[in-house]
C-alpha cells in the first residue's frame, strides 16, 4: 500500500528535488567564481537545506545527536556507514559548521546539476574504485587539505551503500591515508539509521514516513591511537549504533 500511495507523491517530490538542483547550479557557479569559497559553501549549505525540506514532503523526519560534542578548531574525519544519497544531504546541512568534504566515486563528478559541480570544485575528491592506486594520492590530497584548512573529511568505509541497513565490512585503506596525512585530526564515528528506507523500492518511488537518525559518537584523537586500534574502536562505535546491526 505504501508503494502505491508513494507513486503520485514521488512525482511531485522529484520535480521539486530536481528544480532545487537546477536552480542552485548557476548560483553555485556565481558564488564560487565571483565571491569565492565562503559564498560557494553557503550556497551548497542552503541547497542541501532545500533538499531536506523536499524530503519532508514524503514524511521524512530527522534526529541529529552528538554534533555539539564534535571538537571545534581541529581537522575532523567523519567515519560513517552508508545507506543512501540522503546520508550526504543531511550531513552537509546538519554538520555544516565543519565544512564537510567527501570521498566520492568519480561517476558522480559529471552529469548531475549542482551535485557534480560541488564535488569537483568544493573541496571533495573523486576516486576511481576500479583503480585503487589512483585513490591513494587523491585521498592524501584531501587529508592535507583538511589538515591545512581545519575542515572535515567524510568517508564511508563500506565503499558502497547498504540496501538493507546491515553494514558491510569496513575497508581500512582510505581512513589510514586520511589519518597518516592529517595527524592533528580527530576521528568521529557516525551511525546512520533508516536512510536506506528512503530507497527501499529503488530510485522510484520514494519510501514514505521515515525517521532518519544520525549519531556522532565520541571523538578520537588520531595521535592518541595506533591505527589498528583506532580502526577497531571506530568500526565498533559506528556499527553498534545501527539498528539492523544490533538485530543480526
Amino acid at each position: 500500500m505504501e508503494k502505491i500511495i508513494s507513486y503520485p507523491i514521488s512525482v511531485i517530490y522529484y520535480l521539486l528535488f530536481g528544480l532545487c538542483l537546477a536552480v542552485f547550479h548557476p548560483i553555485q557557479w556565481i558564488c564560487l567564481n565571483v565571491f569565492g569559497y565562503q559564498a560557494h559553501k553557503k550556497s551548497v549549505d542552503y541547497l542541501n537545506f532545500c533538499l531536506l525540506k523536499c524530503t519532508n514532503l514524503v514524511g521524512t523526519r530527522y534526529t541529529i545527536e552528538g554534533v555539539d560534542t564534535v571538537p571545534k578548531g581541529v581537522p575532523i574525519i567523519f567515519v560513517a556507514n552508508h545507506q543512501s544519497m540522503y546520508d550526504i544531504v543531511a550531513m552537509i546541512w546538519y554538520f555544516r559548521r565543519f565544512h564537510c568534504k567527501f570521498v566520492s566515486k568519480k561517476e558522480l563528478g559529471s552529469g548531475i546539476p549542482s551535485v557534480s559541480f560541488n564535488l569537483k570544485y568544493g573541496g571533495s575528491v573523486l576516486i576511481d574504485r576500479k583503480d585503487p592506486k589512483q585513490a591513494i594520492p587523491v585521498i592524501k590530497s584531501l587529508s592535507e587539505y583538511i589538515e591545512k584548512n581545519t575542515r572535515s573529511a567524510v568517508i564511508f568505509p563500506e565503499g558502497t551503500r547498504s540496501k538493507t541497513g546491515v553494514p558491510k565490512e569496513f575497508a581500512q585503506s582510505g581512513l589510514k591515508i586520511l589519518c597518516k596525512y592529517a595527524p592533528s585530526a580527530y576521528v568521529v564515528p557516525v551511525s546512520i539509521n533508516n536512510s536506506w528506507k528512503m530507497v527501499k523500492f529503488g530510485f522510484f518511488p520514494v519510501g514514505l514516513g521515515n525517521h532518519l537518525k544520525f549519531t556522532a559518537h565520541k571523538a578520537l584523537a588520531v595521535k592518541d591511537y595506533k591505527f589498528d586500534e583506532l580502526m577497531e574502536i571506530t568500526e565498533k562505535a559506528v556499527k553498534e549504533g545501527i539498528n539492523e546491526y544490533k538485530q543480526v
